[in-house]
């Protein structure tokens, strides 16, 4: 035990701590990782193993504290490309047919589409520009 560097036990140790973020995708043992890494280096250049620990610990540390909120901030964000119906919501489109709260048509995105007033007591009339609030099967509701 004592013919290895202290170098590669800490290299063993970063590579233990990798199987643990591969099987529970936990993203925490790979900063773990990464600071066991960082102590090798302080390792191999000769220093002592106070100060390799205190490497270890202030890399591990500083990594959960810093990168971990910032990954979450990032989980917790919906996908800013909206696809489907949801990319028609916010659009503007065309009436075709005079739209009011029991039907009508109008051309969104290059389709006719049947659609009808979100205010049952407003009508929009032919070539008037609506905006699409709401995708209602194969309705548009339109403002």
């Amino acid at each position: 035990m004592n013919d290895i560097d202290a170098w590669v036990w800490w290299l063993v140790g970063a590579a233990a701590l990798g199987i643990p973020l591969v099987v529970t995708a936990m993203p925490e043992f790979g900063m773990l990782a990464v600071g066991a890494v960082a102590a090798a280096a302080v390792s191999a250049l000769g220093f002592d193993a106070v100060i390799q620990v205190l490497t270890f610990v202030v890399v591990s540390v500083a990594l959960i504290a810093v990168v971990r909120p910032i990954a979450a901030r990032h989980g917790r964000q919906s996908p800013r490309l909206a696809t489907g119906v949801e990319a028609l919501k916010g659009r503007q489109a065309v009436v075709l047919e005079r739209v009011d709260g029991s039907g009508g048509r109008i051309k969104l995105a290059g389709e006719v589409w049947s659609a009808r007033a979100l205010d049952t007591g407003r009508a929009y009339e032919v070539g008037q520009e609506v905006d699409v609030v709401d995708i209602e099967g194969a309705t548009a509701i339109v403002i």
